[in-house]
């Protein structure tokens, strides 16, 4: 049986990432910042780290969702989950030989230059560039320099003590009703972000299952995670490929009315 820990658990990806492993052979200890009302879970301040080394013993996996995921935030508010927490939750994985960190990065870790404005992180342009995990990054906000700042240490900690690194450039998880209202509620701008970077509830769970269990070829892996949206700039490619992830779900086809 694999030992998988859940940080940021309470979470909306967390909530999916729990469900991913329903009916499998694996033991989830699940962590999140404060008691849940709805969920068994451990609290945690991922900036604490002799907590942090504390909890995660004999865990085989870590799927490190925690953060403060604000990302018009001041860098105050990100600085010690977003960093000292990455820190913390690697460090233990050296100290407990943890087999692989899942790091949850994000789109805004390189979404700058596709933006209308620095000011808007989630909107893009008419005509927005392709990106590829190998890209340089280009962060648009302090949450996104943050999630940089996590591959960063995910390739230093893979290359330095050999663990298992998958960093997950994850895109906006909502429902189809959600993606709907959203839509509703933006400018084109807005839309055209929406549209690009949508993760469905289902496509999620397919995500972080391929992240936590596919036999990796080379460490660390920076991999896109989004459906399989037509209007799509961030390459898919690499994460079917790495990861053996088949999304199914495209956010053209439910806002057009040929998916529910």
């Amino acid at each position: 049986m694999t030992n998988i820990a859940i940080t940021g658990a309470s979470g909306s990806v967390g909530r999916e990432a729990i469900t991913a492993f329903e009916n499998r052979d694996v033991e989830l200890t699940l962590f999140s910042h404060s008691e849940s009302e709805d969920l068994e879970t451990t609290p945690i301040d991922v900036a604490d780290r002799e907590t942090v080394r504390s909890e995660l013993a004999g865990q085989d996996v870590v799927i490190h969702l925690a953060a403060n995921p604000d990302p018009h935030a001041a860098w105050d508010g990100v600085s010690g989950p977003n960093i000292e927490g990455v820190y913390n939750v690697f460090e233990a994985a050296v100290f407990h030989d943890i087999e692989r960190v899942v790091f949850s990065s994000s789109n805004h870790a390189v979404n700058m230059g596709n933006v209308v404005s620095p000011t808007r992180p989630e909107t893009t342009v008419d005509h927005p560039e392709v990106i590829r995990p190998d890209d340089p990054p280009d962060p648009d906000t302090y949450y996104g320099v943050t999630k940089v700042f996590g591959e960063a240490m995910g390739s230093y900690y893979a290359n330095r003590h050999g663990i298992d690194v998958v960093s997950l450039r994850i895109g906006w998880l909502l429902t189809p009703d959600g993606l709907r209202e959203e839509v509703d509620d933006r400018d084109d701008a807005g839309e055209r972000f929406a549209r690009a970077m949508w993760l469905s509830p289902d496509d999620c769970k397919r995500l972080i299952d391929a992240a936590a269990t596919t036999p990796l070829e080379s460490t660390p892996v920076v991999a896109h995670g989004i459906s399989n949206n037509a209007d799509r700039f961030l390459s898919l490619s690499e994460t079917m490929l790495e990861l053996g992830y088949r999304p199914e779900d495209d956010a053209a086809a439910v806002l057009d009315g040929k998916q529910a």
